[in-house]
């Protein structure tokens, strides 16, 4: 049993924000405890403002976030807690089908905190998971190690690779049970999520755990003159795992065109979601997260364009655009 100090304290919280009845509030006190303890281990804030720890690090495509954002994903309430207990749920689940198989999980874009590896090592034994944990950042490394170090953690660890994500080629890939890689921002902007998966799922074996298991973008319209009125769903634009399974990602794909014309008049805003699956039932709707902040395009009237265009781009940026025909 680890009797470190640090550990237990990140136990006793952690084992807290497991709980499905979770407040907000209850999730935020732990949260931030967690948040204090790492900080004061790494010295690593999350709110200085250094350029080493400010700066986006550029990648093949796309860019990972710089030390101090990544950092602060910690502080994301509800979107650390689902994470929490989705990459929980699918240890119990893959312990209950093979009670002595030891589950061996690799994190890319790990940052500095490495929160699902620091926060789930201390509710199993390190008999029972390992971990290789991937970023690009050697900073981010090196805060890392100084966790894994304060918080007796090296039992818990395979490998520790400081590469980029979408390039790299993984030794001993097929050995792994899960793949985490939390690399995403709202309507997919900027980071490396897809390209990421791009790259790492096709090397893993077929029935690998996904986490998050998908991301949906998906199109509506709503009126905000009248809050109450339904908003209508127009359609899904984009299914990440679908299209890295079909393979029909290429540096800009085929623009996705959907007929807006005849009911713009009852709507002034088309929104485009973030819909983020986690793990079966865990999910991140909009407003949930950062990560789920709606995008909002007000359609000034009187509106006269009859269809929308959803681009996604990998170069020379990574986004989606919104055009209109």
């Amino acid at each position: 049993m680890n009797s470190n100090p640090n550990f237990i304290e990140i136990k006793t919280e952690t084992t807290k924000l497991l709980d499905p009845e979770i407040t907000q509030e209850n999730a935020k006190i732990s949260l931030d405890i967690i948040h204090l303890k790492l900080q004061e281990t790494t010295a690593i804030t999350g709110s200085d403002f250094s350029i080493e720890n400010l700066a986006a690090i550029p990648t093949s495509k796309g860019k990972a976030l710089g030390l101090n954002y990544a950092a602060l994903c910690l502080l994301d309430y509800k979107r650390t807690t689902l994470f929490l207990q989705a990459i929980y749920t699918a240890i119990k689940e893959l312990q209950d089908k093979k009670p002595k198989k030891k589950i061996k999980i690799f994190y890319a874009g790990c940052g500095p905190y490495a929160p699902f590896f620091t926060l789930i090592c201390t509710l199993f034994k390190p008999s029972e998971i390992e971990f290789s944990l991937l970023d690009i950042n050697i900073a981010s490394i090196n805060s890392t190690k100084k966790i894994i170090h304060a918080f007796n953690l090296f039992p818990y660890i395979s490998s520790i690779y400081t590469a980029d994500a979408t390039t790299i080629k993984v030794p001993k890939s097929v050995c792994y049970n899960i793949l985490i890689s939390e690399t995403l921002d709202a309507v997919l902007y900027r980071e490396c999520y897809v390209p990421i998966l791009m790259n790492l799922l096709p090397q893993f074996k077929k029935d690998v755990i996904l986490i998050p298991e998908n991301v949906l973008l998906t199109s509506s319209l709503i009126n905000t003159d009248e809050p109450d009125k339904e908003e209508e769903l127009l359609n899904v634009i984009f299914d990440v795992r679908n299209s890295i399974l079909n393979n029909t990602i290429s540096d800009n794909f085929n623009p996705l065109k959907v007929a807006i014309s005849k009911k713009t008049e009852h709507y002034n805003t088309l929104v485009i979601d973030t819909n983020v699956h986690i793990y079966k039932d865990y999910w991140l709707k909009r407003y949930d997260s950062t990560l789920t902040t709606p995008y909002a395009y007000h359609l000034e009237k009187p509106f006269t364009k009859q269809k929308a265009v959803f681009t996604y781009h990998l170069d020379p940026e990574i986004e989606m655009k919104l055009t209109f025909e």
